[in-house]
């Protein structure tokens, strides 16, 4: 009697090796072992980040009609990029194509052409060094907010605690430059935890301040709808002893 060993597809992988006709030979070589699981959790990385913290202020400011149509278009848009994406990846047919796609640009070389991969190209290389400026910024300006809050904690919000963002934003960069001489640094499993770890912080993080947000306004109300029964209540008892 042969047994046959049942895979599960959540930890079988997704992709299987086979050749491709790619111009880079490095392609060939690398060894697929991507799951459900491991796809999972890098859309979760991918998709929340510490943006997801400032939505629910940002959602709030277009108010109960604007803010959740936007949420449903953007969500629409996401899914429809997504999808358009995971059929980009192989080429010409998005299931059984022969070349892998294993970037943007080549994803667009092939469908579009070479000129529009350098135009798209561009425009990724501009994002990436607006993402720089803009993480480095934020990263000093959250470490000199640390550095204020402990300073107001210890000598009182009278104090002069004022420091400035340029010191941060080196040290932002020397942290960055050290980080990017690791090997294979995308490939560690460990960074992978740690960013999902990271993700679901500030899901939770954001859940846990809307909360508090919700349950201090229910108890504001609570207590002017208290106090405003009872101010009625003896004014009633006061115009009923006048009469």
């Amino acid at each position: 009697m042969v047994e046959v060993e049942e895979r599960d597809e959540h930890t079988s992988p997704l992709l299987t090796d086979y050749a491709s006709s790619s111009a880079d030979s490095h392609n060939n070589s690398i060894k697929r072992t991507g799951t459900v699981w491991t796809a999972i959790a890098h859309i979760i990385t991918g998709v929340i980040g510490s943006g997801v913290l400032s939505l629910a202020w940002s959602v709030a400011q277009l108010g109960w009609i604007a803010g959740p149509i936007c949420m449903l278009i953007f969500g629409i848009i996401t899914i429809i990029s997504s999808n358009m994406l995971c059929d980009c990846y192989r080429y010409p047919d998005p299931e059984v194509g022969h070349i892998r796609n294993r970037s943007y640009a080549e994803a667009v070389r092939s469908y579009l052409g070479k000129k529009s991969m350098w135009v798209a190209g561009t425009f990724i290389q501009e994002s990436y060094f607006g993402y720089g400026i803009a993480y480095t910024i934020t990263s000093a300006i959250s470490m000199r907010a640390i550095l204020k809050s402990n300073c107001y904690h210890k000598e009182g919000h009278d104090a002069p605690c004022e420091y400035g963002e340029s010191l941060f934003m080196l040290l932002f960069g020397v942290v960055q430059v050290l980080f990017s001489q690791i090997p294979d640094f995308h490939n560690m499993e460990l960074l992978s935890i740690v960013a999902a770890i990271m993700s679901f912080a500030y899901t939770f993080t954001g859940l846990a301040l809307g909360f508090a947000k919700v349950v201090g306004t229910i108890a504001v109300f609570t207590l002017v709808w208290v106090h405003s029964e009872t101010s009625t209540r003896g004014e009633h008892n006061l115009m009923s002893n006048i009469h």
